[in-house]
């Protein structure tokens, strides 16, 4: 599951965050302006969403009758790092020789 949290004039951070618990939780991000971004994860459950570099995504955890509010993760630190792979493409002319990378 891939969503937007959009923020005008913002940059965008593709974040990760997984429940490792055996409760359903409730996820939220509700600090940024004319935005509000809520999911519920269940247990196992991983999630891939974009938000603002500022964004603090608040975990709910519920209970018998209530969510209780058990942590708050800010977004830069959920953010996922992308690798970039290329492979070495070797060019080879009777007048030169060139190895190019992407």
């Amino acid at each position: 599951m891939s969503d937007r949290l959009c923020s005008k004039g913002n940059s965008q951070l593709l974040c990760y965050y997984a429940n490792v618990t055996n409760q359903i939780q409730i996820v939220r991000i509700e600090n940024i302006a004319n935005s509000y971004f809520e999911r519920v994860v269940f247990p196992g459950q991983r999630l891939m969403f974009e938000a603002a570099a500022e964004a603090v995504l608040e975990i709910h955890t519920c209970g018998v009758a209530s969510a209780i509010l058990s942590d708050k993760i800010p977004c830069y630190v959920l953010r996922v790092i992308e690798e970039v792979s290329c492979e070495l493409d070797i060019v080879v002319t009777p007048q030169k020789s060139a190895v190019l990378a992407c």
